[in-house]
């Protein structure tokens, strides 16, 4: 009779693997005993987590749903099972909404969006098989808040914030649970040059709007963020084994990581409900009558 999933030593799947979140989920959990596979568009840059005993793939989420399915086959066939699915992989458009091509627009929602859901679809049958499982996305900050300079990215979050909210209730009764990371500002290369995709149409009419002032604190910013990330992945990893600061606790639908992205978020609640508040009596006036 085989070990119940639960008992034996959790297997993680990690997308965008090369920096950030990413790399060190797959460090922390190596040092907890783990079996980690660690993904990136060319394995050859995961030298480092090989040397420390990740198996490594070479996994472009942007592929067909085929070849997703094919790597899913492969990397479940190494241990026979993932316990654990980690969407990492995304990066973040800069540029106004009127600046950004249909081009880098699409691009930035497939890697965002469509390549965290086609990696979930190939992922899902042998977790549904095994009857049990975590998968995290990363969702943002920007999840809950639109800005100048960054409308793509935001709307990349939104939904996979949303599409989080739905998969869970869709796939919680097989036993597998569903939840969205949110970081507020860690200090990882995302803003740096390379990571950080610029639009390549920028528009002098936009320097000294709200588009140019984002532009100048993505800036100063960038190497300065207040979050650790090593401590945010530490906290990770406990919450989705539910140990350390997590013991006891149910994995939540969103996990929020910050003490900026705690204070951001709150705000736009506050300020949501205030709005609903203002609002409620012309909200209500579209009704029928009560009656009719």
């Amino acid at each position: 009779m085989s070990a119940p999933i639960s008992s034996l030593t959790p297997v993680w799947f990690i997308t965008g693997s090369t920096s950030g979140f990413g790399k060190n989920i797959a460090f922390e959990a190596l040092s907890r005993g783990h079996k980690v596979i660690a993904t990136a568009r060319n394995a050859s840059k995961l030298a480092d987590l090989e040397a420390a005993g990740a198996g490594v793939m070479s996994l472009d989420v942007t592929a067909s749903l085929e070849e997703l399915r094919s790597k899913a086959a492969e990397a479940h066939s190494r241990y026979g099972r993932i316990t654990h699915l980690i969407n990492a992989a995304g990066y973040i458009l800069e540029g106004a909404i009127e600046e950004t091509t249909p081009e880098e627009s699409q691009d930035t929602f497939n890697t965002n969006v469509f390549g965290t859901l086609n990696v979930v679809r190939a992922f899902l049958p042998y977790l549904r098989a095994q009857q049990s499982g975590v998968i995290a996305s990363f969702g943002s900050v920007g999840s809950w808040r639109g800005g100048p300079a960054f409308g793509l990215y935001a709307a990349t979050k939104w939904a996979v914030s949303g599409l989080t909210e739905s998969l869970r209730t869709e796939v919680e009764a097989f036993g597998i649970q569903v939840t969205v990371i949110e970081p507020g500002y860690f200090r990882t290369n995302f803003l740096n040059p390379g990571a950080r995709i610029k639009s390549g149409v920028q528009l002098a009419v936009y320097d000294e709007s709200a588009v140019g002032q984002v532009r100048k604190v993505l800036d100063e910013t960038n190497n300065n963020q207040p979050g650790d990330v090593k401590k945010g992945a530490q906290v990770i990893v406990d919450v989705l084994t539910q140990t350390g600061v997590a013991e006891g606790k149910g994995i939540p639908v969103r996990l929020v990581l910050g003490s900026d992205g705690e204070k951001f978020i709150r705000g736009k609640c506050e300020e949501t409900e205030a709005l609903l508040t203002e609002w409620k009596d012309v909200s209500h006036s579209t009704d029928y009558p009560k009656g009719e």
